[in-house]
């Protein structure tokens, strides 16, 4: 882990000085029904934020991303709140069908925190999964119920450790549709290298903060697991720095002893991506997966011309202003499939 060598002094005109970013690094305090993608389409706000958007403008989009062609992207599937229309507020999550009736998603899709603390799992009937069709609208493709929900027995919310979940189809279902091929662990390696290109696709947010009844898709590429998380390391280092150095001056800490407590704190700080996780996005920035993207996939395109998925959907950063995503992004953080395929193999097999 990198240890930022910055004596106290320094650390306070550089850091202090510094301005702080635009991009939320510290989870905020949410209210439960913010905190899922799930109960935020079912409390009914995200048609209001959407509403809100479109008027003052705001928002984020897939970004970067274009429409997507007719028919591209089959395996691509929406989870839907059970009970309401067909339409983009009823979308909460996306997925891909890895067997006929088998969808990959992300665990914090269906794994959420009720008022009281504690977590729990959607049941099946709170949800369906609208598949073989890039438009959420009544009559397109075929909305099919759920037999069973898994979730990585080792998710872990606090960071989207472990950030993957099946979900069995009570059927085949009825539309034209295709799976999408995983990796195992070697050629997971071999997909988890800087420069490997590839493409999120989605029914996130767009520009102006509505939610897109047409799938779109962004075309980026794996990034070094070692450069985002310096970045983020170095972001969240320019956050703490104030509240800490306050802190460090109220306790009458000297130069030394504040360089040596920084150092510590730095050291103990875990690293954001960890090795069962991936960063994908664009140097340029401006390019990466938004809200409503989660559960989605990352796919790699193969020289005979196919796909295969490397990463999830989890998670990004996000503005502290307009509590979207960051549209000025360099990447996105998704969960390594190839990390999880003895759980999946195992989930199916005996499901």
């Amino acid at each position: 882990m990198k240890v930022f060598k910055l004596g106290s002094l320094a650390l306070a005109a550089a850091l202090l000085a510094a301005p702080i970013s635009a991009q939320d690094l510290v989870a905020p305090k949410v209210e439960p029904e913010n905190a899922s993608p799930f109960s935020f389409a079912e409390s009914k706000k995200k048609a209001e934020r959407s509403a809100k958007m479109a008027e003052d403008g705001s928002g984020s989009k897939v970004i970067g991303g274009e429409l997507a062609a007719n028919g591209a992207w089959p395996w691509q599937v929406g989870l839907m709140i059970a009970g309401q229309p067909v339409s983009p507020n009823a979308h909460f999550c996306g997925g891909s069908l890895v067997l006929d009736q088998w969808v990959l998603t992300a665990a914090h899709c269906i794994h959420m925190q009720d008022r009281d603390g504690s977590y729990f799992d959607l049941h099946p009937s709170q949800l369906t999964i609208l598949v073989g069709t890039n438009k959420i609208a009544p009559g397109q493709g075929d909305n099919v119920p759920v037999a069973g929900i898994f979730r990585y027995p080792n998710y872990n919310p606090d960071g989207w450790d472990g950030d993957v979940a099946l979900i069995k189809l009570a059927r085949r279902p009825n539309a034209n549709y295709r799976t999408i091929k995983v990796p195992d662990q070697d050629f997971g390696d071999v997909l988890d290298q800087a420069g490997v290109p590839t493409v999120v696709t989605g029914w996130g947010l767009v520009n102006g903060g509505k939610h897109p009844d047409r799938m779109y898709q962004a075309e980026i590429q794996m990034l070094s697991r070692d450069m985002c998380n310096e970045s983020m390391m170095k972001a969240r280092a320019q956050v703490a720095a104030r509240p800490f150095v306050e802190a460090a001056s109220i306790f009458r800490l000297n130069d030394s002893e504040m360089e040596g407590a920084w150092a510590e704190l730095v050291r103990r700080a875990p690293m954001p991506l960890t090795e069962n996780m991936i960063c994908s996005g664009s140097f340029e920035g401006g390019k990466t997966s938004c809200q409503g993207d989660s559960g989605g996939p990352l796919v790699v395109p193969l020289d005979d011309g196919s796909y295969i998925q490397a990463g999830i959907v989890s998670w990004g950063l996000s503005n502290a202003a307009t509590k979207s995503c960051a549209e000025d992004a360099i990447f996105s953080a998704y969960t390594k499939v190839s990390k999880f395929l003895p759980w999946l193999e195992q989930t199916i097999s005996q499901n």
